[in-house]
């Protein structure tokens, strides 16, 4: 009955009919062959779909992790440990803000040391503000003597770390939960460059800032921040620019509101742009 050489009897189901071989086998193997070429046909649509990413195939093995997304503290923290330690030749870090707190300095000390004892080459970026930072004056006073290089200056990219110009991290959300592990070489290179740029004109660590004279009682910072009022900043973004926090930008507006005669934002943005004092930029 299982391979279909019995079948009952249409005129006494009390009876069983034998079944000419050659047509039970036909009856077994026809849905399994109806099978196979279903099958076949799935296979070339599946091939044409594909067709047109075949291609990638051929391309660098590097590339296919060229952009990776890392969500959590926890995830990018433990990837930059990994990919830091494996630093051989040199590392770059551009650090926004006028100072980071001292668990996250704690942090950095950890990292680089091992990288001191390997002779890795070393050089960061911060803001003028971070040279007040406490943390940030005690982290310097210790990675500097083993030459690890650090420059400020006034305004400075997000957050940017770069090891041996082949693997890069930048930030992927404001509050720094989000970051993109960048392995595109093409990508890589070009923040290696805005690196370099930054860094040609930073003021080195040991150097006293040389600040613009003050024109008319407005100091070279408010003249910066009055820049970025015309150009539609909020307090918030102004602070962040610049790497102070908002009471202190605020204090800065304050002033420059009062030399300026202003009694108002409105007005203070005329008189920004009568008083001439962005023609004189530094």
């Amino acid at each position: 009955m299982d391979l279909a050489l019995l079948r009952p009897d249409p005129d006494d189901t009390r009876w069983l009919r034998p079944v000419p071989p050659a047509i039970a086998l036909n009856q077994l193997t026809h849905p399994i062959e109806r099978e196979i070429q279903e099958r076949r046909q799935l296979a070339v649509s599946l091939a044409d779909t594909f067709e047109p990413f075949m291609t990638l195939t051929t391309l660098d093995p590097s590339t296919t992790h060229a952009v990776t997304v890392l969500e959590g503290l926890s995830l990018i923290n433990s990837t930059l440990d990994r990919v830091t330690a494996e630093c051989a030749e040199e590392l770059l870090t551009v650090q926004p803000g006028s100072g980071r707190p001292p668990d996250a300095l704690e942090e950095a000390l950890r990292r680089v040391h091992p990288l001191i004892n390997k002779g890795v080459k070393m050089r960061t970026l911060y803001q003028h503000t971070a040279r007040h930072h406490p943390s940030t004056l005690a982290y310097v006073e210790r990675v500097a003597p083993h030459g690890v290089e650090v420059r400020t200056l006034e305004e400075i990219i997000e957050r940017l770390i770069i090891v041996d110009r082949k693997v890069a991290f930048v930030p992927a959300s404001r509050d720094r939960q989000i970051a993109l592990e960048l392995r595109h070489e093409g990508l890589v290179q070009y923040l290696v460059g805005v690196f370099e740029q930054f860094w040609l004109h930073g003021t080195p660590w040991d150097d006293q800032l040389s600040y613009a004279p003050e024109i008319d009682g407005i100091t070279s910072i408010q003249r910066s921040i009055a820049k970025l009022l015309i150009d539609g900043h909020v307090d918030e973004a102004i602070a962040r620019r610049l790497g102070m926090n908002v009471r202190t930008c605020r204090a800065h507006i304050a002033k420059l509101s009062t030399t300026l005669g202003s009694g108002s934002r409105a007005q203070l943005g005329y008189l920004i742009a009568q008083s001439g004092i962005l023609d004189q930029d530094h």
